[in-house]
């Protein structure tokens, strides 16, 4: 019997290769259109001194796609300029992501940004999620639910003014406008590659999360874009 997890893939990835076809010949029947870009996003910022020491080292940036370990903690100072807006597009009822979900949201609160939801109801429609929450235009896009990463890795490419924050999981090959928080016990990958080795849902506690949730805020909003920041 083909269990739940692949028959979803599965539909994801067909509806993966329709989506990128119509997007390259410029329109998708029955979906928003988005707009392409060449221009990397523009950086959203605070005040890079905020960063604490140890985040990260300006003389030696991570490479594209690389990876960030920054000392935990040097995070706390960064917040979200005034005016902040997110949108959380998610999918799936699961513990890992449920616990996402709770922290992003608590986050928000706490930091008074001004959060919409936007949830896939079925596997159908996580690109219909994705595009909608991309035709919001918020200030950042933040994603839950490991079923989401192939949209994402679809749809991301095209619209590099917009900023991404992938949460528990990774895009194998993101755009400078793609960046994702994770830990050793997650690392969905996506695109054939599935959960990393190491992967552990009960690493999916609210404490990691939260942790990863505002490691990737600050690295997002101190322009620090593109790479995977790995906390621990």
């Amino acid at each position: 019997m083909i269990s739940r997890a692949r028959r979803i893939r599965s539909s994801v990835a067909g509806a993966v290769a329709v989506a990128a076809a119509a997007l390259i010949a410029g329109c998708a029947s029955g979906t928003p259109s988005i707009p392409a870009s060449d221009t990397p996003a523009p950086a959203t910022t605070t005040a890079a001194s905020a960063l604490g020491a140890g985040f990260w080292d300006p003389s030696h940036p991570p490479a594209p796609e690389g990876t960030l370990d920054p000392v935990d903690g040097s995070w706390a100072d960064v917040h979200p300029p005034a005016g902040y807006s997110v949108v959380l597009v998610t999918f799936g009822d699961d513990a890992p992501t449920t616990t996402l979900v709770s922290a992003i949201r608590s986050w928000a609160t706490d930091e008074h940004v001004a959060l919409e939801t936007v949830t896939a109801t079925s596997a159908s429609t996580l690109l219909d999620a994705v595009t909608a929450a991309i035709d919001k235009k918020p200030d950042l896009i933040i994603s839950a639910g490991e079923q989401l990463v192939d949209p994402l890795a679809a749809l991301t490419p095209v619209v590099l003014a917009q900023q991404f924050l992938v949460v528990g999981a990774e895009l194998a090959e993101p755009t400078v406008n793609v960046t994702a928080a994770d830990w050793t016990g997650a690392g969905f990958r996506g695109e054939g590659l599935g959960n990393a080795s190491h992967y552990d849902p009960a690493s999916f506690t609210d404490e990691r999360a939260g942790r990863a949730l505002r490691a990737g805020i600050a690295a997002v909003v101190s322009g620090i874009t593109g790479i995977v920041v790995w906390v621990d």
